[in-house]
Parts: C-alpha cells; sequence; structure tokens
C-alpha cells in the first residue's frame, strides 16, 4: 500500500501569506514616492544650479567685458602718449642735430683734424715726420679749440633729456605691452565657452597669485607714467626752445685754415705720390733682374746636373779597367786621358758651383733690396692711402658751409686744378 511523503521545509498559515504581500506592496508604495520625490529635488536642483551657473557666467563675461574695455581706454591713452613722446624724442634729436650741424664750420673741423691726426698717426717709419701736414692740423685744433665749448652744453643737456625720455618712453612701452598681453588674455578668456576645446580642471585655480594688485593700484600706476611722460614732453620742449635761440650764430671763422690745412694736404700727397711712382719703377727694375738672375741660377743648376752622367762615365770607366789581369793593368794613355777627364769635369763642377753660390748671393741681395723697395713702397702707400682718406674726411667740411663760401671754394678748387700742371713741374724740378 503506498504512502504520502512531504518535504521537510516551513509551511506557513494562510494570513501570513496575506500579509506578506500586503507588506511588499506597501514598501515598493513607499520607494517609489521617495524616489519621486528625490526625482523632484534634483530636477529643481539641477534647474537651479544650470540657471545660477548661467548667470555667473553671464556676469562674469559682462566683468570681462568691462575690463577689456578698461585695458583698451588706457591702451589707447598710453598708445598717444607714447606717439607724442616718441614724436618729442625725434624732435629733440633733430634740434641737436641741427646744434651740431651749426657746429660743423666750427666744431666740426676740430673732430675732423683730430681724426686727421689720428688716422696720420698710421704712417710707418721713415714716413712718421712733422711736416707741414701736422703744423697746419694742430694750428687747426688750437684754433677751434674754444669755439666748440659755446654749444657744447647745451649737446650734453639736450643728450640727457633724449636718455630721461628714453626712459620714460621704455616705462610707456612696457606699461603698453603688458596692456596689450593682458588684454589679449582678457579677451581670449572672454571668448571661451563651455564647448572651447581648451579648457580644462586647474589645480587651485582661486588662489591669489603673488605680485597682484588692486584696481586702484593698476590705475595709479598707469596715470604716474603717463604724467611723468608728459612732464619730461614739456621739459624738452623748453630745452628746444632754448637751444634754437642758442643756434643764433655766424659760421666759419676757420675757412682760411681749412683751405691752407687742405693745401698742405694736397702738397704732401703729390710729394708722397711722385716717391711711390720712383718706387714702383725700383720695384719692376729690380723684379725683372731677379727674374734674370733666377733664369741663369736655373741654368747653372742644370749645368751642374748635367755634368753629373759624364763624371759617372769617366769613374766608370776608370773603375772597371782595374779589373784588367796582370801585366795586362798597365797606366796606358786612356788611362791618363780618363783620370784628366774626371779632374776636368770636376773642375768643371766646383767652378760652376762658385759661381752659382756668387750669384744666389746676388739673388739674394736683389731680394733684400727689393724687400727694402716693397717695405718703403707700402709705407708710401700707406701714407697715401691714409692722406686720402683725410681728405675724404675732411669733405664734411664743405657739406652745410653758406652758399657764398661753397662758391669761393669750388673757385679755389678750379684754380688750383688749373695751376696743378705749373705746380707739379714746380715740385718735380725741386
Amino acid at each position: 500500500m503506498a504512502t504520502l511523503s512531504q518535504k521537510p521545509v516551513t509551511r506557513y498559515n494562510p494570513p501570513d501569506w496575506f500579509t506578506s504581500n500586503f507588506t511588499i506592496s506597501t514598501n515598493a508604495e513607499r520607494q517609489r514616492d521617495a524616489s519621486h520625490q528625490i526625482r523632484q529635488e534634483a530636477r529643481n536642483l539641477r534647474n537651479e544650479t544650470d540657471n545660477q551657473t548661467r548667470w555667473d557666467q553671464y556676469d562674469n563675461n559682462t566683468r570681462l567685458s568691462d575690463r577689456c574695455r578698461d585695458i583698451d581706454q588706457w591702451k589707447q591713452t598710453l598708445e598717444k602718449t607714447l606717439k607724442d613722446c616718441d614724436a618729442e624724442i625725434d624732435a629733440l634729436e633733430r634740434m641737436k642735430l641741427e646744434t651740431e650741424h651749426a657746429l660743423q664750420a666750427k666744431a666740426l673741423p676740430l673732430d675732423v683734424a683730430i681724426e686727421n691726426l689720428t688716422l696720420r698717426e698710421g704712417r710707418r717709419d721713415i714716413d712718421v715726420v712733422r711736416d707741414n701736414v701736422e703744423a697746419e692740423l694742430h694750428k687747426e685744433v688750437e684754433v677751434i679749440e674754444g669755439i666748440k665749448k659755446a654749444l657744447k652744453q647745451k649737446i650734453d643737456e639736450a643728450f640727457e633729456q633724449i636718455c630721461l625720455l628714453q626712459e620714460a618712453r621704455q616705462q610707456l612701452h612696457a606699461d603698453l605691452r603688458d596692456k596689450a598681453e593682458a588684454l589679449g588674455i582678457d579677451q581670449e578668456v572672454y571668448h571661451l565657452t563651455n564647448d572651447s576645446p581648451g579648457i580644462s580642471f586647474k589645480p587651485n585655480p582661486t588662489r591669489v597669485p603673488k605680485g597682484s594688485t588692486t584696481p586702484q593700484e593698476w590705475d595709479k600706476f598707469s596715470q604716474y607714467n603717463k604724467d611723468r611722460a608728459e612732464a619730461e614732453m614739456r621739459a624738452s620742449n623748453r630745452l628746444r626752445e632754448a637751444m634754437q635761440a642758442t643756434l643764433e650764430q655766424t659760421a666759419n671763422d676757420l675757412e682760411a685754415q681749412r683751405n691752407a690745412s687742405e693745401f698742405a694736404f694736397r702738397k704732401r700727397i703729390h710729394e708722397t705720390d711722385q716717391a711711390k711712382k720712383e718706387l714702383e719703377w725700383q720695384q719692376k727694375n729690380t723684379k725683372e733682374e731677379i727674374a734674370e738672375m733666377e733664369a741663369d741660377i736655373r741654368a747653372l743648376e742644370e749645368a751642374i746636373r748635367a755634368k753629373r752622367n759624364p763624371l759617372k762615365l769617366a769613374h766608370t770607366r776608370l773603375e772597371t779597367r782595374t779589373y784588367r789581369p796582370n801585366v795586362e793593368l798597365c797606366r796606358d794613355q786612356p788611362q791618363y786621358g780618363l783620370t784628366d777627364e774626371v779632374q776636368q769635369i770636376e773642375g768643371s763642377i766646383a767652378a760652376l758651383k762658385e759661381k752659382l753660390a756668387t750669384a744666389h748671393k746676388a739673388r739674394d741681395g736683389l731680394y733684400r733690396n727689393l724687400y727694402r723697395i716693397e717695405e718703403d713702397l707700402a709705407c708710401k702707400t700707406n701714407s697715401l692711402t691714409l692722406d686720402n682718406r683725410c681728405m675724404d674726411v675732411r669733405q664734411k667740411l664743405t657739406t652745410n658751409l653758406p652758399d657764398s663760401i661753397k662758391t669761393g671754394d669750388s673757385f679755389n678748387r678750379t684754380t688750383n686744378r688749373a695751376l696743378s700742371p705749373i705746380k707739379s713741374k714746380q715740385l718735380d724740378m725741386a
């Protein structure tokens, strides 16, 4: 007979089953209500934070725009001040240059004379002479030394004022450069958006960088640079007016001395050129003689070399005949002839070598003399170059001369050119 077997598990009553269903349902509803509440709060918080972020970005964009406008206004102001400062520096430099030009007829000849004397210190050896040119240049220096002091003080003041203006300009330029850089940074920041590719998280972005200033200090700094530059420009304007007043002087007290110095230069250049031509002629003839001597030396050396094979032949014949046997070893006529031939060739070689040594000595003497000629020629060429350079430097003396002086100077140059053949002939005769 079959029996019914049951699993050994816990069995519940129907009320327990209904209670369990009710509990699960109630908990699910409560969790859904809590979740719904959280979702609503999250949506509200998201909307509020989004709105706050947008407003913050808008406010900061406005602040950045205002800041860019302030920087740009100061930038324009500094650019105008910098332009005025550059114009004042140019005006003062032109005035300083004009003052220096006014000194050309009085002060510039001193610089030119000193430069001429300095250039002529480059002369070498026998050409270092106390000639008439040097005497005239020293006289020119003595004549102009006192005249130069009149405008030198104003030139020095102008130089110092230019330095002050340039210092103020550097401050303006540095401030303007910083403004331009800051404006570029703020404009770049202003144009950044949430979708810009270059944005990223930064470590401690809210820190206060070292050296930060307040807006008041920022504004005061630029105002000080502007005020200082304007003050220096006013001082420069007053100095230019004072310099203009000192420029009212007559010019060209040194024209006679300039003509005397340049005449001495032309005379000395002519003398040096004549000496140089004479040395060049001697150099040419000496080189030709050296070439002929070296050709003869080569011919002597070739003649000596040409004697080697005949001498070898005679030696070989004599040596070979020593091997004749017994009584055949006879001192016959060929023996005496070969011996005389050896002595004759050796004597010829000795005479050729002696003459070659004499030729070498003569050639060495020619080379030593050529060296002295070329050394003196180099001195003359150097002196002629220096004097011509001095004349080129002295051309600066005629750049700003009055028309009447230029006309007279042109007449003098024409007269000198017309008389130059006569003078050259007289100098050649002397």
